[in-house]
């Protein structure tokens, strides 16, 4: 039987699932960025309640304020900012916490997802680089035993080769009809 702060974190997690899974379909940079942010902050908290996987929750909830402030300001200070902050919180966890190796799986995830949210102002492009920052998260969800993060990072998998797919498709059938013309 799950316990209360057990359910609350799972609870937090399948929220993530479902935000993030609407965020990687939209097509408006921005509009992604603020449905991610919420997802974030939702996966932030399960990492956190969890109570072993605070390199996750500190990654994502950095990452949840960084897709907000990207909606608006983009460029070398905001990155070098967010870049500066994951490596002091992974020195933190690192030297001072003593925290296991996997924590640089988690931080690593982290600095892709912060490069490509601030720099990329494609949602292709983005997608694309993002397949490896969760393959990343995946790992890590599933040595630290979080259900729901693996889930979430699944299926953000999952939506981001789907919307590639129907972006190329959509490509390919754009470029025929111009071939027809």
């Amino acid at each position: 039987m799950f316990e209360h702060s057990q359910f609350l974190a799972e609870s937090f997690g399948a929220l993530a699932v479902v935000l993030n899974f609407i965020g990687y379909r939209q097509q408006d940079i921005n509009r992604y960025r603020l449905i991610s942010a919420l997802a974030l902050a939702s996966v932030s908290t399960h990492f956190f309640l969890l109570g072993n996987a605070e390199a996750a929750g500190i990654g994502c909830a950095l990452a949840s304020i960084r897709n907000i402030i990207a909606m608006r300001f983009r460029g070398n200070i905001v990155l070098g900012m967010f870049v500066l902050l994951n490596l002091i919180f992974f020195y933190y966890e690192w030297f001072y916490l003593g925290s296991t190796w996997i924590i640089f799986i988690a931080y690593t995830s982290s600095l892709i997802f912060t490069v490509g949210s601030i720099v990329l102002q494609s949602a292709i492009k983005m997608r694309q680089w993002f397949v490896f920052a969760e393959l990343l998260g995946l790992l890590y969800a599933i040595l630290v035993g979080s259900v729901f993060g693996t889930i979430f990072n699944f299926t953000n998998l999952c939506s981001i080769f789907y919307t590639l797919l129907r972006d190329i498709r959509q490509k390919t059938k754009s470029q025929t009809k111009k071939n027809q013309h």
